[in-house]
């Protein structure tokens, strides 16, 4: 089995935990892309097989999260895990409709965002994360990340909660935003609850759990991924240059081709200033 499966993680694992279900059930490589923490659920691509080369086209997609803000108290963590390290009032004007959905409209467009502390981001050979549990300082550099659309879902004033829905760039932390929603808002605040709902086209209606998976073992073929993409068609003498790693002349625009040979699917290769190379062989 080469390709992609969606899987909708559950709470309470980690990523590498449905890895390891998911090398058991199917006995294939297999690895994922963009990690999701232990508390958070939905859609977590894997790649199987030789699907496991393509991570590198996946791993840049936009994704689009529905997460619960809880107000009044922010955590050493930025979420739900952590200790409460500062209290707050939460206002009544914290909780209007008017208000919370202005302040998401103003959050959205091309911006920085300062990771949060207890992440997986390396400085000088450590994870952040390594630095926090030992009390360390460490500076970390914003990062320029691109929030697309930031809405309204529902307000609990009784929990003093706010859920909204998020569509973003790769590398955005959703607690770290949390955060700065609740800083707007004139609070404090954490992330209680995160839902990731889509990864660039994979949607969590298409998902499955991984007890799913070991009824039904299917994915998105590489050429099925592909299927946007051009085609190019090699004759056996080319095909076989090519399968060899020499790069062929090929007029065409550069970008990335599937590759035929007597209709049969090879692979993927690229073409760049006119030259086509291997990429993906099946």
């Amino acid at each position: 089995m080469d390709g992609i499966i969606i899987i909708n993680k559950p709470k309470n694992c980690t990523s590498h935990d449905i890895v390891r279900k998911a090398k058991k059930i199917l006995n294939e490589k297999v690895g994922h892309t963009g990690t999701l923490d232990p508390n958070a659920t939905g859609v977590l691509p894997l790649l199987v097989g030789k699907g496991t080369q393509i991570s590198k086209y996946i791993i840049n997609h936009d994704k689009t999260y529905e997460a619960v803000l809880q107000l009044g108290e922010k955590t050493d963590t930025a979420d739900i895990e952590g200790e409460v390290i500062e209290t707050k009032p939460v206002t009544v004007d914290c909780l209007r409709k008017e208000y919370v959905t202005a302040v998401l409209k103003k959050m959205e467009g091309k911006q920085e965002q300062i990771p949060p502390m207890y992440s997986a981001i390396k400085i000088n050979g450590k994870k952040l994360y390594e630095y926090a549990r030992k009390g360390e300082m460490v500076k970390i550099e914003p990062r320029k990340i691109e929030i697309y659309s930031l809405e309204l879902i529902n307000i609990n004033e009784v929990d003093k909660q706010i859920e909204f829905r998020v569509s973003c760039s790769k590398g955005t932390y959703i607690r770290t935003l949390c955060e700065n929603i609740a800083e707007k808002l004139g609070t404090v605040g954490h992330m209680k609850e995160l839902k990731r709902t889509q990864v660039g086209e994979f949607k969590i209606d298409d998902a499955i759990t991984i007890e799913e998976l070991e009824q039904k073992q299917t994915c998105i073929t590489i050429e099925d991924y592909f299927r946007q993409n051009e085609n190019i068609n090699l004759s056996e003498k080319k095909l076989q240059l090519f399968l060899n790693g020499v790069k062929l002349t090929w007029p065409l625009s550069d970008g990335v081709y599937k590759i035929y040979s007597n209709e049969n699917f090879i692979g993927i290769g690229t073409v760049k200033n006119n030259l086509l190379k291997r990429d993906i062989i099946i």
